[in-house]
């Protein structure tokens, strides 16, 4: 029969078939090879953890190292408050992409603020990385709480403000980032529904408040 190959026994219109359903795809073996990759960004991995792992060590041993209460206590403090910056500010963006903040609007209102950056494959985190984040995060609150309650029932109440420094800070990081995961996907929408939730009221207000409008008035007669 016409188009009818007698060397293949099939015709040329299904071989092209056969050919346009092959694809090669060399996007997602890079991807997958880049996001099992070791450590992208060893610096800030290594202060994600530098700073809240000082802290601990320096409140288990600080008795070996000095009998002051007082350098030990603000050197904690201040390791807890650099790991607090840092994290918030620096790894958290860096080795997973995750930010939080609060802002304050004009009238005086506190609003938090949840977002995670749609970010190139090449630009994405680790496997790595995000377990260290991760693995970081949620450990070092979870010690600062068994200090707290060895603190209570030892009575060594002169420590208790320390420790509970320790738990505000790296538990409010923790909240933030976890916020973050769950509703961080649609970032941009959430921040942009933030904003006009703080900024339809005064819309409205100022509508209301105009003076040209007079009252009773709907439209020309």
């Amino acid at each position: 029969p016409p188009g009818h190959s007698p060397l293949t026994g099939s015709s040329p219109q299904t071989l092209v078939d056969d050919t346009e359903d092959v694809s090669l795809d060399f996007g997602s073996e890079e991807e997958l090879a880049l996001r099992k990759a070791k450590i992208r960004h060893p610096l800030a991995t290594f202060f994600h953890l530098f700073f809240r792992v000082s802290a601990i060590v320096t409140y288990l041993f600080c008795d070996w190292f000095s009998n002051s209460f007082v350098a030990c206590f603000v050197t904690i403090l201040l390791l807890l408050s650099f790991d607090f910056w840092s994290v918030k500010n620096v790894t958290g963006r860096l080795l997973v992409g995750l930010r939080w903040w609060n802002q304050i609007d004009e009238d005086g209102k506190s609003h938090w603020v949840f977002e995670a950056k749609k970010v190139p494959a090449v630009a994405a985190s680790t496997e790595a990385e995000a377990r260290i984040f991760w693995l970081g995060l949620i450990i070092c609150p979870v010690i600062w709480t068994v200090f707290f309650f060895s603190t209570l029932f030892s009575l060594k109440l002169k420590w208790l403000a320390l420790v509970i420094a320790g738990i505000s800070l790296q538990t409010a990081n923790l909240y933030g980032y976890i916020h973050c995961k769950l509703w961080g996907q649609k970032s941009s929408r959430v921040t942009s529904r933030f904003f006009v939730t703080a900024e339809a009221p005064k819309r409205q207000t100022r509508i209301s408040e105009d003076p040209t409008e007079e009252p009773g008035k709907t439209g020309p007669r």
